[in-house]
């Protein structure tokens, strides 16, 4: 009865079919799955801010040393952030605890472009908690390889192709030359141990040569344009030592012995070099802006050369001028002149800085000679004379302009305009002495030629206020002038 059931069982179709569905839906399922990790397997998660996915996707593989450790189950991108996208790695708990110095690179896995990401574990004590955050720089990505690749562009890809084309016929032409030197090879190469064994001795300090130069590669790196212009200018020299061939046979002949004493000499050197260097660190800011001017310098000096050429000529013309000025002020009488001039300038200068401000201040120079034309108009048989008739009041007038002993200004007539820029409106008899140009602050005050006729006698020789500057004056005195509103030469009481 138990064999019945048994071979019933086995020879069911139904139950087999449904468990060959079964299995094959389950493995489906699994499959599907196992990108984005195994179903009842324990993960880690782990965040990674970077610049940019690198065209990852979801389900790249997390490798550490050549090993998966978890794969790539989320990849977002982060707006508004320096970090242009966030990966999260599930990580097999065989990989954690993870250090917090840890960082992560995208590196490719193979030429079409499928990526990996890998960690590299770091030394710190403390562990990232599941979950933790970290971040990484732009050093993270690497380039891709169509970006190496589009450097190849057409006028690259056609210069490659002709560099290749000169390289494959100078190779090609030059076959005796490399039979030569193949044949050369092993004298070389049986010489070469011992020049290798003496630059692998630490007494001859090739790796700090190495450093060095590449310190000084890197401080020459801004200066690259500069080099390449000089290396063109050095072909030219080459090419012109090349025409004396004896010239420079003995120069490589005479340059071990300088090379042995610029080894000897040059290390007194090194404390110059020591504050050389030092003031170049503070002379940068003047080469900085010395670009700038350069330009204006090179003109200032394109101008200056054909002066400089002129220059001996005039010093010839100088040297008696030169010469006579020596003999002055070796002359005895020198020193009394100067005092005498000293002493005129003394003198003079009171008068001048009253008298200033009437002429550059109020014109009254210029207006002068302007009425002197007009006063010296009148034509006779000989030539000009002078209208004084015609602007002088009858003699009957009373209080006229010839009248002595008037107490009030004249009735009519007209005033001289010599008289009147010079003295003002109240020229003649009721003219005002020394009427002002400027006041104590140095404003316009021209007090002559705009008062008008006076209504009464009047004896103030000041009016009341300041009368501003004339038709063509100026409102002040110039900047940096000397002056004075009053005379302070010689007193206005003690004057004829």
């Amino acid at each position: 009865m138990r064999a019945r059931r048994s071979s019933s069982f086995a020879s069911s179709p139904v139950l087999i079919g449904a468990l060959a569905v079964l299995v094959v839906v389950v493995a489906v399922v699994l499959a599907y799955r196992a990108n984005r990790g195994l179903p009842f397997v324990p993960v880690s998660k782990l965040e990674v801010d970077v610049p940019n996915a690198a065209r990852l996707v979801v389900g790249n593989e997390v490798r550490e040393g050549g090993f998966r450790i978890g794969q790539v189950t989320k990849i977002a991108p982060v707006p508004g952030s320096r970090a242009g996208a966030q990966l999260t790695l599930a990580l097999d708990t065989g990989a954690t605890p993870v250090p917090r110095d840890s960082t992560i690179r995208i590196r490719p896995r193979s030429a079409l472009g499928l990526k990996y990401v890998e960690l590299v574990r770091g030394i710190s004590a403390t562990e990232l908690e599941d979950g933790a955050t970290i971040s990484s720089s732009s050093e993270a990505v690497g380039p891709e390889l169509d970006d190496f690749f589009s450097i190849f562009d057409d006028p690259t890809r056609k210069n490659v192709e002709r560099n290749l084309d000169f390289l494959g016929t100078a190779l090609a032409g030059r076959g005796n030359d490399v039979n030569r030197t193949l044949d050369a090879l092993p004298e070389l190469f049986g010489d070469l141990p011992p020049v290798m064994r003496t630059l692998s001795d630490p007494d001859t300090r090739l790796a700090r040569l190495v450093q060095k130069a590449g310190d000084t590669t890197r401080v020459l790196a801004p200066l690259s344009d500069t080099f390449a212009r000089g290396f063109t200018s050095m072909a030219d020299t080459f090419e012109a030592l090349s025409r004396d061939p004896q010239a420079l046979k003995d120069t490589i002949a005479r340059s071990p012995a300088t090379l042995d004493e610029g080894i000897r000499t040059l290390p007194d050197t090194r404390p110059f070099l020591g504050r050389l260097a030092d003031i170049s660190d503070e002379v940068q800011g003047t080469a900085r802006e010395l670009r700038a001017s350069l330009p204006a310098l090179h003109r200032a000096l394109a101008a200056g050369t054909p002066v400089l050429r002129r220059t001996p000529r005039f010093t010839d013309k100088l040297e008696g001028t030169l010469r006579a000025a020596r003999d002055l002020a070796r002359s005895p009488t020198t020193d009394t002149s100067l005092a005498g001039l000293t002493t005129t300038m003394k003198t003079l200068n009171p008068t001048l800085r009253y008298l200033g401000p009437h002429v550059t201040v109020c014109n009254y120079f210029t207006y002068m000679w302007t009425f002197l034309a007009d006063h010296l108009s009148e034509e006779d048989a000989t030539g000009t004379l002078q209208r004084i008739q015609v602007k002088t009041a009858p003699l009957e007038q009373k209080n006229g302009l010839s009248a002595f002993g008037a107490v009030r200004p004249a009735a009519g007539g007209e005033i001289d305009p010599v008289q009147h820029a010079l003295f003002g409106d109240a020229a003649g008899l009721h003219q005002s002495d020394f009427g002002r140009a400027v006041d104590e602050s140095g404003n316009a005050d021209c007090e002559s030629g705009q008062r008008g006729y006076l209504g009464e006698t009047y004896s103030n020789n000041r009016t009341p206020g300041n009368q501003g500057p004339t038709f063509k004056g100026r409102e002040r005195v110039p900047e940096g002038q000397s002056f004075s509103a009053e005379p302070t030469g010689i007193s206005p009481s003690v004057l004829p």
